[in-house]
């Protein structure tokens, strides 16, 4: 199979110096092209996905599979969980997720909900620790997994604690996803969200990301006051209203944040 010269652009355009590896780029498209949404895809998806032909994504991922990041059935091409290494050394350079884990446990023993703490990403959360006490997604999720900080209590946190001009810029960014009928799509409309999250110190999430979730979040600060991570408490909607997320749920969340704070500001001397 021959490859049309030029053809890979699409997956590796972005600005590059003399120093810019293109077959790195290529390699972590394929690794990236794969999500909970995509758990598996055959080669004509991975190459669709990426931007590549076909002959380009097939030698990434038989290299992949290989090195063992990549698994193969005959058909479909999947990630395997040797691709946490490649993160780990970052997450276990934190020491966040290993502070924060006790306090979620701790957390959620109290409400009997499910919570967790994420990092904001660009324009995703990103999840660096979680105490889950039963399924409420349709989706799974696990360290790592990312979201819309847009749509999401965490991602509100930390979005509304952006500098205006960094605020701005991400906001120009966004693709505003209706995920459903209860998503935020119009900028103006997240914008005062965001302010009043801002004033209030937390937010509220009714069913925006999926129906049936609501989850409310708090901001964990560093030493300088800048909120550096997020925690929240998610339920299904069938148990909490914003009424009771704000009584019994808020106090304890708020008591978790400074407790996970008061750690970290042991961890810095």
């Amino acid at each position: 199979m021959q490859e049309t010269p030029g053809s890979d652009e699409a997956a590796t355009s972005a600005p590059r110096n003399s120093d810019y590896v293109q077959t790195l780029a290529r390699g972590l498209a394929v690794i990236r092209s794969f999500s909970a949404e995509r758990e598996a895809m055959t080669l004509s998806e991975v190459a669709k996905e990426t931007g590549l032909t076909r002959a380009t994504a097939r030698r990434f991922l038989l290299t992949l599979t290989e090195l063992g990041y990549v698994r193969f059935d005959g058909r479909y091409f999947a990630l395997t969980p040797r691709v946490l290494e490649l993160g780990f050394a970052y997450l276990s350079s934190l020491t966040l997720p290993e502070i924060a884990q006790p306090h979620l446990e701790r957390l959620v023993a109290e409400v009997q909900e499910s919570a967790s703490v994420a990092v904001l990403d660009e324009t995703d959360i990103v999840y660096v620790s979680r105490v889950a006490t039963q399924r409420i997604m349709r989706v799974s999720i696990n360290i790592g997994t990312r979201f819309p900080a847009a749509s999401t209590s965490m991602g509100r946190v930390l979005l509304a604690d952006l500098p205006g001009y960094r605020l701005d810029e991400m906001l120009e960014s966004m693709e505003l996803t209706a995920f459903t009928p209860h998503t935020i799509t119009d900028v103006e409309q997240l914008r005062e969200e965001l302010d009043r999250v801002k004033a209030q110190g937390w937010a509220f999430v009714d069913q925006e990301l999926e129906e049936g979730l609501r989850s409310i979040a708090v901001p964990i600060r560093d030493q300088w006051g800048k909120a550096v991570a997020a925690v929240n408490v998610s339920s299904h909607a069938s148990r909490t209203d914003l009424d009771k997320a704000r009584r019994d749920l808020l106090p304890p969340l708020l008591v978790t944040a400074a407790r996970i704070l008061a750690d970290m500001a042991i961890q810095w001397g």
